[in-house]
């Protein structure tokens, strides 16, 4: 607490003379008359005061409150002292003839004048050395990105990519000696990455690899950098698509040649806009759950393995370790499951995020969890995207997707050429997915929303729409798992019948796939549009007339929507949605029940929902009786509660109804097709 300085005030009254000054009482004050002339004069105040009829200007002057004496008296004993108690300072005020409480002000003071001293002094100090290690990180900085070979010149980046990839083949040679001779260990100087752990499969790093693994990743973001902004010869435009020329990228990459044999490979480049700002992109790419809820028609399984590094500030220099499990919404095509490492890293100067996916396996010697026989295995090479932000919470995004398939199985002639072009899993259907999905999520967040139908309250509305993406999501799951079960079938199979326990029961699942001569988007109209002739109502519904009761757009096509119908006494939710890459159409029944505790929030993992619907995929093969014209996969998927028993035995009746009963709707889908031109 600093004391206030006290001033000498010469004051005046009307007795013309001098009272004689105010020290410590602000509050006494004496008033001039002016109709007397005086010239008085104050010595002690060394002030003069002249006047006849105007006052001139007071004159302060401000008094060190203590002699040089008392000063030093003090300063020798702060030095000894700076905190002194009661009795000392009361020994100081007699012995110095000050007030304890003006000895107190003093040494309070100077111990607030000596602590901001030294404040400042370690300010310069801390600024001077956070410059000099400023200067010392961007000279380091500088002399790691032109680090080079003494003999031959070439730089650190290129050391480190042809030291990764020499361990690739290294490996590469091991493994193929490994079938002639007794199995060979590495050598000790190679560095064995990522050992398996012993809980579920799963892999994970070592603490004392995590740094050439941030190396790696660091080298994997140029990578991709460049996979994004180069063009020709680089990419090759053919038709509508853009190739990956394999001799440009390997004499670019020092990537070693492929084993054609064993794998095949399939690259792909997309851009496009999305409404959505790049934090939260970002933060959806780093969280497993929420990923797989973003795609969740591409991505079935996904979880994190590992984190490695959570990022210096914010987001940025993220390195996790995931699992992912992809499909195509038909079980015909083999979904893919494989390890990878996802970083993250911003671009502050050019407002960019780069999202870089790599592989993980033991230099490509693949990973092979539980279900590997069921699924083709595959390698990640550099893939992901960069993330533009733009105005009104836009995001630029340029996607692409590079992998390595090791194929086990035979596609089916359906859908083998439609793999083979890459389009199953490239770029264009990821970001095709990501655009929707993104219009989806504001929706979600709207709070402008006016015409709500039944639904109480925008927070009910938001419930509702978590619990039909719960909806969708089983939906998809139930297609990719049904693949497993089509392998022990013969190719002809048209139905695919499946059982699993549940919770109260046993639930038979049927998907069945077909080929359409038409586009995926007029068989989504066609089953979306309740006016036509053979509408949704015929066609999915058994002919029983529905009733809307709230509409939830979702997207700017007016085919996303989510709706809550009535059929009958039975409630209905309904999600249809649509993009470039395909179309859904997914329901379930609700209890009505059910329905309000899912808007009240109720945890939606204990609502019970059997999903039933339509997955439509475009092909459009190069070659074939289909080319150049619109095609499209149609799947139907049926799941039905067969018993309250967990024990009780699949009644082969009922799988021979549900077959019948998906053979139907496939039939009259067709027929509707047929009646409208659209199938011809």
């Amino acid at each position: 607490m600093y004391e206030e300085e006290e001033e000498d005030v010469v004051i005046y009254n009307s007795d013309n003379n001098i009272l004689g000054s105010v020290s410590s009482s602000p509050t006494r004050t004496t008033t001039l008359n002016p109709n007397v002339s005086f010239v008085t004069m104050k010595e002690e105040y060394g002030l003069i005061a002249t006047g006849s009829d105007t006052l001139p200007p007071a004159k302060k002057k401000r008094y060190q409150r203590h002699t040089s004496s008392q000063i030093q008296e003090m300063e020798a004993f702060f030095k000894e002292n700076p905190h002194p108690d009661d009795k000392q300072r009361t020994m100081l005020s007699e012995k110095l003839g000050l007030k304890p409480l003006k000895i107190k002000f003093w040494f309070q003071n100077k111990r607030t004048k000596i602590k901001l001293q030294q404040d400042k002094q370690e300010n310069v100090m801390l600024r001077e050395e956070n410059k000099a290690l400023k200067i010392e990180n961007q000279n380091l900085m500088s002399d790691l990105s032109h680090l080079s070979c003494s003999s031959c010149g070439s730089s650190g980046d290129k050391l480190r990519l042809e030291n990764y990839n020499l361990r690739l083949q290294l490996n590469m040679l091991e493994s193929i000696a490994s079938f002639m001779n007794p199995p060979l260990s590495l050598s000790q100087n190679t560095i064995c990455f990522f050992p398996e752990a012993n809980n579920n499969n799963d892999i994970s790093i070592a603490e004392e690899d995590k740094a050439s693994v941030m190396v790696l990743a660091v080298s994997c973001v140029q990578e991709l950098i460049k996979m994004c902004e180069t063009n020709e010869p680089l990419w090759n435009k053919k038709e509508s698509l853009l190739c990956l020329n394999d001799e440009e990228y390997n004499k670019m990459f020092m990537c070693p040649l492929m084993e054609k044999d064993q794998f095949r490979r399939e690259a792909s480049r997309a851009n496009g806009v999305v409404f959505m700002n790049s934090s939260t992109l970002v933060n959806s790419f780093l969280d497993a759950d929420k990923w797989s809820e973003l795609f969740c028609s591409i991505v079935s399984r996904a979880k994190m393995v590992q984190i490695i590094s959570s990022g210096v500030s914010g987001a940025s220099g993220s390195l996790i370790l995931m699992y992912a499990e992809l499909q195509v919404q038909t079980p015909l095509v083999s979904p893919r499951e494989g390890y990878f490492l996802r970083y993250v890293e911003q671009n502050k100067e050019q407002g960019t995020w780069m999202i870089v996916d790599f592989p993980v396996d033991r230099f490509h010697g693949l990973i092979k969890p539980a279900s590997s026989t069921t699924t083709e295995q595959y390698r990640r090479k550099p893939s992901g995207c960069i993330i533009q932000d733009m105005p009104d919470g836009y995001s630029h995004v340029t996607w692409v997707e590079h992998v390595e398939v090791e194929e086990k199985h035979v596609h089916h002639e359906m859908v083998r050429e439609y793999i083979q072009t890459g389009a199953a899993f490239g770029a264009d259907r990821w970001l095709a997915v990501l655009q929707r999905q993104c219009e989806r999520m504001v929706s979600l967040m709207a709070t402008n929303v006016t015409d709500l139908g039944v639904i109480p309250s925008l927070e009910a509305r938001k419930n509702l729409m978590r619990l039909s993406q719960r909806m969708v999501r089983l939906f998809c799951r139930n297609i990719s798992d049904s693949y497993r079960e089509s392998l022990s079938r013969s190719t002809k199979d048209t139905v695919i019948v499946m059982s699993k326990k549940v919770r109260d029961g046993i639930v038979l699942c049927a998907v069945t796939t077909t080929l359409l001569p038409c586009s995926h988007l007029q068989v989504f109209d066609l089953l979306r549009d309740n006016h036509h002739h053979h509408s949704q109502q015929e066609i999915l519904f058994n002919g029983n007339s529905i009733q809307e009761l709230a509409h939830i757009a979702n997207g700017s096509h007016l085919g996303n929507c989510i709706s809550l119908l009535r059929n009958n006494l039975e409630l209905i939710l309904q999600e249809t949605c649509t993009d470039n890459s395909g179309s859904l159409v997914v329901y379930s029944t609700v209890n009505p029940n059910a329905v309000q505790l899912a808007m009240n929030g109720e945890d939606l993992s204990k609502i019970p929902l059997l999903p039933l619907g339509v997955s439509i995929v475009p092909v459009n093969p190069s070659e074939g009786i289909f080319a150049n014209s619109p095609s499209c996969l149609l799947t139907v998927g049926i799941q039905v509660l067969t018993s309250k028993a967990s024990a009780a035995k699949l009644d082969m009746s009922t799988v021979t109804a549900i077959s019948n009963r998906l053979s139907s709707t496939v039939n009259q889908i067709t027929a509707a097709l047929g009646s409208s031109g659209l199938g011809n």
